[in-house]
């Protein structure tokens, strides 16, 4: 990512910019902002007690419901005593289940000062239980406890400047380290996973949510039950915490520091917001990640980690009753806790434009963002067409006109819902420049595209597109057993229902040129604008 310029001397500026081109400066961003947790998630619902928007036509009605009707008859849902839910979806065409467990935290729930604490936790998850990724617990937990006991006497003979005491405790800890990594199973849970016929065993962490996900065969449904309920009830964080938080700031280093789109976005974040916690990367900061402890992640997991502020989806080849048996023998073990609760500080109304400029060696971009509306909004689905109908793949606006007629861009995308869309969020295009252009006449070009649509109502032709687009875009997630088991935990944890997952095509069919109108002029105001330039440094 930052040596960009050595693709460019393979354009051929007498034609358009190659697909294979335009794919790779979208991956290349995309891989930046989904290290992140700045992916938005697919989300074009409104809450149910969200007031509706006023119409000046009748929604069209969509084809959807007889594939809701069967979803609804094949779909169970129920909550264990402790609070834990289970959504459980039928699916019988092959004779595999996909499983989903969806903790209701992320970044924004992160205490100050210990930024990157939840991402911390996705990672020691895979370390295993005192049962699973060791030889010998029994041996192993002192190790553990003294070398969190010698990382606190380190930090303290640090501060005090005491350099005999310091290098004779950190050979204690690394001699202890090495005892402790011998007694490990490195990727144990992996490799009974794998063993077992189970495939894409992952996580991710985003602003808003941590999600654990894997699929297996349909017969070793018990298996998933008791590995993933050991996982979360007796998991060891201890377990190689100090080569993870190596492994984690080696990462940072890869995706900031040694990037200058990741120290943009960064920077970007920092300057749109001033108090919400949607300005701090979800990866944590540096000083932050080095500070963490496993008392500090501990904690963090015994407050968020609880039965009430988590969900599950089953999807596949299941017996809905066999897994409400299972869930209640092994999920039941959960003691109940009460959820907890956010008190997050709301982000003030921006007055003026803001902007950030970095001269780092790279090639120019430039990102601008404008803020917007939490999802339970009733003009999300007008947002959404909006970031469709500007920077929607090749056919959007941004697109044929910086990069194809006036090829001042190698690559112009954007997205609505940044850096997440449970909160107040942003909508955010960038463009990255070709040779002998600037920032500057990027920003010009876009904001026209930007200010054509408070001017000129959409065409009935384009924005039919663009709602045919995003059905087609839904579908296609929902295809696959574990694309329905994401979207159904978003839609239930964000809106309070599966079922807008579905309503969602109404309000799509809904939008009119006139709501796509008004709303663009009450975002697109100089007031409303963070804007970022990344300038190329050389030498």
């Amino acid at each position: 990512m930052n040596q960009p310029n050595r693709f460019y001397t393979i354009l051929d500026w007498s034609t358009q910019v190659s697909v294979t081109m335009h794919r790779l400066l979208v991956t290349l961003f995309a891989l930046i902002m989904l290290w992140w947790g700045l992916l938005p998630e697919v989300a074009l619902a409104q809450t149910p007690t969200a007031p509706p928007t006023p119409r000046t036509q009748k929604p069209v009605p969509s084809s959807i419901q007889p594939y809701l009707d069967r979803v609804i008859q094949q779909l169970t849902e129920f909550r264990l005593d402790n609070g834990l839910k289970f959504i459980v979806l039928e699916r019988h065409q092959a004779p595999v289940v996909s499983f989903l467990t969806y903790a209701d935290v992320g970044g924004v729930d992160e205490p100050d000062g210990q930024t990157g604490v939840a991402h911390f936790l996705e990672h020691l998850a895979f370390k295993g239980t005192t049962r699973i990724g060791t030889t010998d617990y029994k041996a192993e937990k002192p190790l553990l406890e003294r070398l969190e006991q010698l990382d606190a006497e380190i930090k303290t003979a640090k501060t005090n400047g005491q350099k005999a005491q310091l290098a004779k405790l950190q050979a204690e800890f690394k001699q202890l380290e090495a005892q402790a990594v011998k007694l490990v199973k490195q990727n144990e849970l992996g490799q009974i996973v794998e063993q077992a016929g189970g495939v894409g065993l992952n996580a991710n962490t985003s602003t808003e949510a941590t999600r654990y996900l894997y699929s297996f065969p349909a017969n070793k449904l018990e298996l998933w039950m008791s590995l993933e309920s050991d996982r979360f009830l007796d998991p060891v964080i201890r377990r190689e915490f100090y080569k993870e938080k190596d492994v984690i700031l080696e990462e940072r280093r890869m995706r900031v520091e040694n990037s200058p789109i990741g120290m943009m976005v960064e920077k970007f974040i920092d300057t749109a917001y001033k108090v919400h916690p949607y300005r701090r990367p979800v990866i944590g900061y540096d000083e932050d990640i080095r500070n963490l402890t496993p008392q500090d992640v501990q904690k963090f997991f015994e407050t968020y980690y609880v039965p009430s502020n988590l969900a599950i989806a089953i999807v596949g080849d299941v017996n809905p009753a066999e897994v409400k048996k299972l869930a209640q023998t092994y999920f039941g073990r959960y003691p109940a806790k009460p959820k907890p609760q956010q008190n997050l500080p709301a982000e003030p109304k921006q007055t003026q434009t803001r902007e950030v400029t970095l001269q780092l060696p790279s090639q120019p971009w430039y990102l601008e963002g404008y803020h917007r509306p939490a999802l339970n909004h009733p003009d999300h689905v007008v947002y959404e067409i909006i970031g469709s109908l500007l920077s929607d793949g090749r056919t959007s606006r941004l697109y044929k006109s910086l990069v194809e007629q006036q090829r001042l861009a190698l690559n112009a995308q954007g997205f609505s819902g940044f850096p997440g869309d449970k909160y107040p969020n942003l909508m955010l295009f960038y463009a990255l420049t070709a040779p002998n252009h600037t920032v500057d006449e990027l920003a010009a070009t876009l904001r026209k595209e930007i200010d054509k649509l408070t001017t000129e109502p959409v065409t009935e032709t384009e924005l039919q597109r663009v709602k045919t687009q995003a059905r087609a875009g839904l579908l296609r997630t929902l295809n696959s057993n574990m694309g329905m088991a994401q979207q159904l935990l978003e839609y239930e944890i964000k809106t309070g229902s599966w079922r807008n997952l579905f309503q969602q095509l109404d309000q799509i069919a809904a939008v009119t040129p006139a709501d796509v109108q008004r709303v663009a002029k009450a975002t697109f105001t100089s007031e409303n604008r963070t804007i970022g330039k990344l300038l190329s440094k050389q030498g």
